[in-house]
């Protein structure tokens, strides 16, 4: 059985940073299938990072400079290194995982989903 555990996840003061780690089991991946989403309650789920199947990385414009995507493949686990947090990055945060898609950004792409965790940036 294949999961994806999120991690690192909690409460912090705008400006401060987190850290997310997300941990598979049941196979491998390769960073470059990996990515990160968020969904603020009342909204789409939304793309914020990934890698491409070159290793390049790409981000969401919101996040760009300030959030840093990375992978351990050895430990088949993908890190999403956050700085100056705000306010408006609060969400749940989850990693994917696609075995095939092409699309970075595209949620359809994606095969398997963690289960999320929680983000919260106070003023």
């Amino acid at each position: 059985q294949v999961r994806l555990v999120e991690s690192g996840g909690g409460l912090v003061q705008a400006g401060g940073s987190l850290r997310l780690s997300c941990a598979a089991s049941g196979r491998t991946f390769g960073r470059n299938a990996r990515g990160w989403f968020r969904q603020d309650p009342g909204k789409e789920r939304e793309f914020v990072a990934s890698f491409g199947w070159t290793g390049s990385t790409y981000y969401a414009d919101s996040v760009k400079g300030r959030f840093a995507i990375s992978g351990d493949n050895a430990k088949n686990t993908v890190y999403l290194q956050m700085h100056s947090l705000q306010p408006e990055d609060t969400a749940v945060y989850y990693c994917a995982a696609r075995v095939h898609g092409s699309t970075y950004s595209d949620q359809s792409s994606y095969n398997y989903w963690g289960q999320g965790t929680q983000v919260t940036v106070s003023t």
